[in-house]
């Protein structure tokens, strides 16, 4: 229950977060911001402060800012004049747009940081933790034949110096088919050993590659604060890419249909690949983070930021991108966009993104996560 409650506080604050970038971004930049809110639908609760109305509505899915101007089929107050989204130069509107994006990403790294600093990471060591006693033809595997044993830690291998598991692993991959010793320290002692590694097609590449028949020993290891930042980085661009690669199976038609026929009851022709989670899922992950483990459900949680960051800035109007891709289009071309025309792409844009959400909660209230411990 706790974590549940954890989670759905954390999807506020990265919200709200979001919305809090445009909102200071709009305030440094001169323009009039007239309401900041969770939600949307009917009002729950509200205050005026100053020129800004802050408050809560009904449907939790989501926040927004209105800034003066910024809807150009908007009827402009002539006291804004001056202040408005629309008069302001091309630089100012970039920052208020982005500044939600740019808000998620650095949520992001920051708990990407953190959690690297104060956990480690989890890197293979040299020592053996499994060794495989048969191939998938019955035959013993090179690791069987060679006697090799969970403790073992490799210290040679095909004449190459062990230092990490990578240099093991390329050493075995390099030796298809082909006879090789294995040095390895047994309780303090070397021990030598003898066998011929077999085959197996690389997953990546396709090519044939050698194969022992065993698995390292995870552990732990320290990261630095300097080693941290980078790797930080590269924690971002590795969830950069998958939420990419999710959005790119999202949207193929055979995707879309299988989403669709979710909506008519049949929740099982929606494979993990392609499912969207809607803020119910997210609770129930959530309520499992004692059995996931804290770190991982923290480490979602940072992920959740790219994957709003990521949606929010695809150049596709209404979406924050979409604003940004009109004020670029302007800027260089000098002409101002007609947004009347690009009102059909808006209403795409905002009608899978709501069925996307309707799917999610189908999805979430007759087929509740579970995430694997």
């Amino acid at each position: 229950m706790l974590g549940g409650l954890a989670a759905f506080a954390a999807i506020v604050v990265f919200v709200m977060a979001h919305e809090a970038g445009h909102f200071f971004a709009a305030k440094l930049t001169g323009m009039k911001a007239t309401e900041f809110f969770f939600g949307f639908g009917p009002r729950l609760w509200s205050v005026k402060r100053g020129e800004t109305e802050y408050g809560i509505k009904a449907i939790p899915f989501g926040g927004y800012v209105r800034i003066a101007g910024m809807n150009a089929l908007e009827e402009v107050n002539p006291a804004d004049f001056g202040r408005t989204y629309r008069e302001k130069k091309f630089w100012q509107k970039s920052v208020v747009v982005m500044s939600g994006v740019a808000m998620n990403f650095v949520i992001a790294y920051i708990m990407f940081f953190g959690l690297l600093v104060y956990e480690g990471i989890q890197v293979p060591s040299t020592e053996i933790s499994l060794v495989l006693e048969e191939l998938d033809d019955g035959s013993p595997a090179p690791s069987a034949v060679a006697g090799l044993q969970p403790g073992d830690v490799i210290v040679e291998l095909a004449g190459t110096p062990v230092a990490e598991w990578e240099d093991a692993a390329q050493a075995i991959a390099a030796h298809p088919d082909q006879p090789v010793t294995i040095v390895v320290d047994r309780d303090g002692t070397r021990v030598s050993l003898e066998t011929t590694l077999a085959t197996r097609a690389d997953p990546e590449t396709g090519t044939e590659i050698g194969y022992l028949g065993v698995s390292p020993l995870t552990v732990t290891r320290e990261v630095g604060v300097l080693t941290g930042l980078g790797l930080a980085g590269r924690a971002v661009g590795d969830s950069m890419q998958l939420t990419f690669e999710f959005l790119g199976r999202i949207v193929q038609p055979s995707s879309l249909a299988r989403l669709g026929a979710a909506l008519i009851g049949n929740t099982d022709a929606v494979p993990d690949e392609i499912r969207p989670v809607s803020p119910i899922g997210l609770v129930q992950i959530g309520s499992q983070a004692e059995r996931i483990g804290v770190t991982n459900f923290l480490w979602l949680l940072a992920s959740i930021n790219i994957i709003l960051g990521l949606l929010n800035g695809l150049p596709l109007y209404p979406l924050d991108g979409g604003h940004f891709a009109v004020a670029l289009y302007e800027r260089v071309s000098g002409r101002e966009v007609d947004i009347r025309k690009l009102l059909p792409v808006a209403a795409a844009v905002i009608a899978l993104v709501v069925f996307l959400g309707l799917v999610g909660i189908v999805l979430d209230i007759f087929d509740p996560l579970q995430i694997p411990g």
